[in-house]
């Protein structure tokens, strides 16, 4: 019998298409929810997915160390050591209370309040508690709680746990020596490499910064597994100088004393090996000390010994005596008959000691000082012959040691020279040159002929340890061995018989030289004088140069003996190196005949 419809069929038939529409459309709405969540996680073409993971990383800079500078026995003269800053994002402790929780010692968790951490904190930090809660608590997102604390305070920072907290990697730039030689070292500013061989070498010493980037959740904890790029921080390369510690402090007392004395303006004192050229002191007067360089004045905290050129007076007749030598225009012994006065080319030349007619070897006219005699001689070379002379002992060229502010001194070209110029440069007038430039010059003769070019860093020391030697060219020979010999004679003749008696030794037998001349002034025209003394010990086996320069002392330059100091630093190098006492007796000229 066939069913008859009714309302109550009606209303199924009702509730049955609006249940089936119904779950059409929640199937249609799933499926679109899976198609936009299978678009954002799969395809995220907008690259949201990559944007939260952007805004969940971390990237932190990791400083490199900074290589050290050595002195030729390993001690530090500037290091740098690792530290750490304790930084906070404070928002990641505002919405948790005044508690956080942490594993004990046993691994169980434990509840910490703000304030026992507050406690903690402040007892291995050294600060108070609520100075710390001022720091750790707050809406800042970055913010300083301690800087440049050591790697085992780092540790115990970070082992409180407290929300947010962590370090970042610095480091500490020292200088264990301090002054000692501060004006090679150089130190560094807020903008970097100030000065010396901190300047000049940054490059050997900064190294390469890392990197490290990582994902953070909001509760301010790196998420393992997750994002983890590190870029290698590559420390800097280490630098080992041919400087001793404890003989360039000897010397720097050396000459801070008789700058002290005749009230002078500057001095300084070069220390240079005979046969390598290496310089083992380079002492300022004053010398700055990197850990405090604001308390030196600015123009005092480069080394004046390659940034300070002056005329050097009688020391330049050494290279007026080696020429005329090398030429065969004389001999050590050679007779000279010299007036009070010597007129060449309607130029009058005079002697600082007034004398009547004089009997004078050329060694003796070295050995007394003598412009007269040193004129009468040079003359002989052409112009061009004096200039060249000059430029092959380095007078004029930049010596290049490393040291920021170097300078190759003044000497114009021949024929830029006036009637008078053309003479005085015979005996260190008319050109200018730095203290390093006249060590050089009897660094030449002490090596029998041969100059090789100063320097001041032996070697470099890679990241991995590993020693590299500086390649050094080989040396140039300026004029042959004979007569390098013979001006060596002349310099002891000068010691024994002559200016340069005041740096005798009782020990060594020593060659030298003295030298004087007028200090330009600030406004044009001479003010004061420049006294040097330049010597090489022993005589008998020529090892170590000692130049000494005196800046405008005070007083009459009779009792001014810059030749204390060169005994005082020249004995000092020769013992503390252990150079057995000369032996025999000293090789002299006669100086009268």
């Amino acid at each position: 019998m066939a069913q008859k419809s009714g309302p109550d069929n009606h209303r199924v038939a009702i509730v049955t298409g609006r249940l089936r529409t119904g779950l059409i459309l929640a199937l249609a709405l799933l499926l679109a929810l899976g198609l936009r969540l299978f678009h954002v996680q799969a395809l995220d073409p907008d690259g949201m997915a990559q944007s939260a993971v952007d805004n969940r990383l971390v990237t932190v800079t990791v400083p490199a160390l900074r290589g050290s500078i050595l002195d030729s026995n390993g001690n530090y003269l500037a290091r740098s050591v690792e530290r750490f800053d304790i930084v906070v994002d404070q928002r990641l402790s505002q919405d948790i209370g005044e508690k956080f929780k942490r594993r004990d010692a046993e691994g169980k968790l434990q509840d910490v309040t703000f304030d026992q951490a507050f406690e903690e904190l402040g007892a291995i930090l050294g600060q108070d508690p609520e100075t710390l809660r001022s720091a750790l608590l707050g809406e800042k997102g970055f913010n300083f709680v301690a800087k440049t604390v050591t790697p085992e305070i780092k540790e115990k920072v970070l082992a409180v746990k407290f929300p947010g907290i962590y370090a970042d990697r610095t480091t500490l730039r020292t200088y264990p020596s301090g002054s000692v030689a501060g004006s090679i070292v150089g130190f560094l500013g807020t903008e970097g490499a100030q000065e010396g061989l901190e300047l000049t070498q940054d490059e050997i010493l900064a190294g390469e910064a890392g990197s490290k980037t990582y994902e953070i959740g909001g509760d301010g904890i790196r998420i393992p597994y997750a994002t983890n790029e590190d870029e290698p921080v590559h420390d800097g390369e280490s630098i080992k100088l041919s400087i001793d510690q404890d003989l360039q402090w000897f010397a720097q007392q050396t000459i801070a004393a008789q700058v002290d004395e005749y009230d002078a303006e500057w001095g300084n004192i070069v220390v240079m090996e005979a046969d390598t050229a290496r310089v083992i002191a380079l002492a300022e007067s004053t010398t700055v000390d990197p850990n405090n360089p604001g308390a030196t004045p600015a123009e005092s905290r480069k080394a004046r010994s390659v940034t300070d050129f002056f005329e050097p007076g009688s020391t330049t007749k050494v290279i007026t005596m080696a020429a005329a030598i090398e030429e065969g225009i004389t001999t050590p012994e050679t007779r000279l008959e010299i007036e009070p006065t010597y007129t060449v080319d309607g130029q009058t030349f005079k002697d600082a000691v007034p004398h009547g007619t004089v009997k004078m070897t050329v060694a003796g006219v070295l050995a007394k000082s003598m412009n007269t005699g040193t004129v009468m001689v040079g003359q002989q070379l052409t112009p061009q012959q004096r200039y060249d002379w000059l430029r092959k002992f380095g007078i004029g060229q930049p010596l290049n040691v490393g040291l920021n502010g170097e300078t190759a001194g003044l000497l114009p070209e021949p024929d830029a020279w006036d009637g008078r110029q053309q003479y005085t440069v015979l005996f260190g007038q008319g050109l200018t040159q730095t203290a390093l430039h006249t060590a050089s010059v009897f660094q030449t003769i002490a090596n029998d002929g041969v100059r090789v070019q100063p320097s001041i860093i032996d070697s470099v020391i890679k990241e991995d340890g590993t020693e590299q030697p500086i390649e050094k060219e080989p040396g140039t020979r300026v004029v042959s061995e004979e007569t390098a010999v013979q001006v060596q004679h002349m310099m002891e003749t000068v010691t024994k018989d002559g200016s340069g008696k005041t740096g005798e030794l009782k020990q060594y037998r020593v060659g030298s030289k003295t030298g004087t001349a007028e200090a330009p002034g600030p406004n044009g025209g001479y003010s004061g004088s420049t006294l040097s003394y330049a010597g090489i010990a022993p005589m008998d086996d020529p090892k170590y140069v000692v130049v000494v320069t005196l800046q405008r002392p005070q007083g009459d330059l009779y009792y001014i003996i810059p030749g204390q100091s060169f005994q005082k630093v020249m004995e000092q190098t020769l013992v503390s190196n252990n150079v057995p006492p000369s032996t025999g007796e000293p090789e002299t000229y006669p100086i009268e005949y």
